[in-house]
């Protein structure tokens, strides 16, 4: 499973034209899932997505979490974050869980991270969707597990 974060000011994703999730300050979460993942990775890398210390405090410095700072969270579905570029020119997707178990995960992860009481939007699962993001820092890790 990987996960790109990305500490935001504001992001929101669009279908057809029309949005459907918007967030203030927070996380943007592109999540991806490959073959073999499960539940227990999506646990542990919802733990690190509310926890991971990427807010500054009053000094400045990365010290507080989403969880701190109240901050919401957009989770978007990217199954090419499996794709294997090291061979050709079109990337391969043998690594990516089958589209049935990365719908699985990928609203399990955000189930266990609303659990949090932070705010959760997520975008539509295969679909073609627009992103729309202010990186604030700019401020992104690569997740996984």
């Amino acid at each position: 499973m990987k996960l790109v974060l990305q500490r935001v000011t504001g992001a929101s994703v669009s279908v057809d034209e029309k949005e459907i999730a918007c967030i203030n300050k927070g996380l943007m979460v592109l999540f991806g899932a490959e073959k073999g993942d499960g539940e227990g990775q999506a646990d542990f890398l919802a733990e690190k997505t509310l926890n991971l210390r990427i807010f500054p405090d009053e000094n400045g410095k990365m010290n507080r979490s989403c969880l701190d700072v109240g901050g919401s969270i957009l989770v978007v579905s990217q199954f090419t974050l499996a794709g294997d570029c090291s061979r050709g020119r079109r990337p391969g997707f043998d690594r990516a869980a089958a589209p049935e178990t990365a719908r699985a995960l990928y609203e399990y992860y955000a189930r266990v991270l609303g659990q949090s009481g932070l705010p959760i939007a997520m975008g539509q699962f295969a679909a073609n969707m627009k992103v729309s993001l202010v990186n604030d820092g700019p401020v992104t890790f690569l997740l996984e597990r």
